[in-house]
């Protein structure tokens, strides 16, 4: 009987067809590849029922909410799912099924079967069986080089390695891919947490998941999808790019131009290189690169996901977008909102890590691209709903961009999401800039989040000890000669001229008081506004206090305006 192939799924001939007659080798590379997903999906539906990737053997499921299951099957097939003793079922319609399972407890291990049974026969095509399913908590994690640096790479990372066996905890890692149109599927699977499946994964991830496993008692799954150097626009989709009309023109509207200036310099790259090969000549000049197309990892890594239930995402991305940190107020929030309206789960936990210090320090106040991109993330938390933010002002490098101390990283997003994720008591977040009072050539500042009060210390990072409680303060603060508190650093004043110089400042039950001999009238405060800010300002539970600044001076990254035509 010859098989017919679904309706919305792309045939090869149709792949080829759809192939531009002239296109750039690396897109053309991106774009077979990811036609071919959908071809493959598309061979694979035939006769037999299928399940989306993310259905595997080692899967968590996640817990207290309808659960989509879905696959491919040949029209009018039925399609049977059964899970702990009940059975869901469904007809295939234009190739694709979807069942939903009723709101799930948490446990496992389990197994999910799936039968498919010939619509005319109703005798079993084939069936199904994934075992050792778990049912928990799943979060996304996604972001560019930090999200995605992996374990073996962060500070000493032997031990925590060698003692990561856990069964509670499974991992599965989208493949990277760059796509001009959504796909709908991924060739990955999942895994469980040992030795020999964590060395690859995000370390970011990996202590979030460890952090919450032990908190919360329940199995966890992280599904990592990250890329280095990828900037937000890139994990949008294109409905909602074109949805902001400065979006659409600012970076929908200027990729063309983009990528033909790319081209044309990667042309004179080749002929410089033959030359100087020609000549006998050293050639070091870098081979230019392609610039990213918006919406190419929203379609490759983030559509094909759509829509596995999941409790919350963790986000480690801006550094690629430091440069229009005034845009990204707008579009980092366009980016949840648009995730949150895809899924349609409505507004789930999105947490994100702020900007580690980088970059030289240097000796005096002034402004900073870096610092703006900050100012931009800690946006997103007091516009949306239950977005948190985890601060590292104190587990920067100076010349590398990637700290490798990833592990305070991860319990603060995990203490984040135990408040605003589940519900429980605790101070998750270092103190956050509420006002300021200006009064005698003083300013005197508020702050929220101070938990057990407002700390001036030294801070020295470390790693936990294995079987030690990750939720107890990351920081172990060193003191002399019985000093509970440091000098305060990082705060910068100003007058009515506006330039910044250094300040005293000096901490006042919860508050803190700012002031300078060079200022006489003050006008506004910055804490942390630099690319590497030297700061200490916490609470007593060790979370650092976020950056911010009091005024509302224009920003370095503020597009610059178009001259009107003559």
């Amino acid at each position: 009987m010859r098989m017919r192939l679904p309706k919305t799924q792309l045939t090869l001939r149709a792949v080829f067809a759809a192939l531009p007659a002239m296109i750039s080798p690396r897109h053309l590379f991106h774009r077979l590849v990811a036609l071919t997903v959908l071809a493959a999906a598309a061979v694979s539906a035939r006769a037999e029922v299928k399940l989306h990737a993310l259905f595997t053997d080692n899967m968590v499921l996640q817990r207290d909410m309808k659960v989509p299951v879905w696959g491919w099957a040949d029209d009018g097939e039925l399609v049977i799912v059964e899970f702990r003793g009940k059975k869901v079922s469904t007809r295939a319609k234009d190739g694709r099924w979807m069942v939903h399972l009723d709101k799930l407890r948490a446990g496992g291990p389990d197994e999910l079967k799936v039968t498919g049974k010939n619509p005319k026969t109703r005798a079993d095509n084939n069936s199904i069986t994934l075992k050792d399913v778990l049912v928990g908590e799943v979060w996304i994690a996604s972001g560019q080089s930090n999200m995605e640096w992996p374990l073996r790479a962060s500070f000493e990372p032997a031990l925590t390695i060698s003692n990561s066996a856990n069964p509670m905890i499974r991992l599965f890692t989208v493949p990277k891919l760059k796509a001009d149109a959504p796909t709908n599927n991924v060739n990955a699977a999942w895994k469980q947490c040992n030795p020999e499946t964590v060395p690859g994964f995000s370390a970011v991830a990996y202590y979030f998941a460890k952090n919450l496993q032990y908190n919360l008692g329940v199995p966890i799954g992280i599904i990592h999808t990250s890329w280095g150097g990828s900037p937000a626009e890139v994990w949008m989709s294109e409905s909602a790019l074109t949805a902001d009309s400065e979006w659409k023109r600012d970076i929908l509207g200027t990729y063309a131009a983009q990528l033909k200036r790319a081209e044309e310099a990667i042309a004179k790259w080749v002929s410089d290189e033959a030359a100087a090969k020609r000549d006998g000549k050293e050639f070091t000049q870098r081979r230019p690169g392609l610039p990213w197309k918006p919406t190419e990892l929203y379609n490759g890594m983030i559509a094909p996901l759509i829509p596995y239930a999941f409790k919350g995402a963790i986000w480690y991305q801006g550094e690629s977008n430091a440069g229009r940190a005034q845009q990204y107020r707008s579009l980092f929030t366009g980016m949840i909102k648009n995730w949150r309206n895809a899924w349609g789960q409505g507004d789930f936990t999105f947490l994100e890590v702020q900007l580690a210090p980088f970059k030289a320090i240097k000796p005096e106040p002034g402004e900073s691209d870096w610092a703006e991109l900050r100012e931009a993330q800690l946006l997103a938390t007091k516009i949306l709903p239950k977005v948190g933010m985890a601060v590292i002002t104190d587990v920067g490098d100076e010349k590398d961009i990637h700290p490798t101390k990833k592990e305070p990283v991860g319990n603060r997003l995990a203490r984040a999401a135990r408040h605003i994720a589940y519900g429980q008591k605790l101070i998750w977040s270092g103190p956050t800039f509420k006002s300021m009072k200006v009064r005698d050539g003083k300013a005197t500042l508020s702050f929220g989040n101070v938990g057990g009060g407002l700390v001036g210390r030294r801070p020295v990072a470390r790693t936990s000890k294995e079987g030690e409680n990750p939720d107890r303060p990351t920081l172990n603060f060193h003191t002399e000669s019985g000093r509970l508190d440091w000098p305060l650093t990082g705060f910068a004043i100003c007058g009515e001229d506006r330039k910044w110089v250094w300040a005293d400042a000096r901490i006042d039950g919860n508050k803190v008081i700012v002031s300078s001999r060079q200022v006489e009238k003050p006008v506004a405060v910055r804490y942390g506004w630099a690319d590497y800010p030297v700061v200490n300002l916490c609470n007593a539970e060790g979370l650092p206090a976020s950056p911010f600044r009091t005024d509302d001076f224009p920003m370095i990254t503020a597009p610059k305006p178009i001259e009107a035509k003559k």
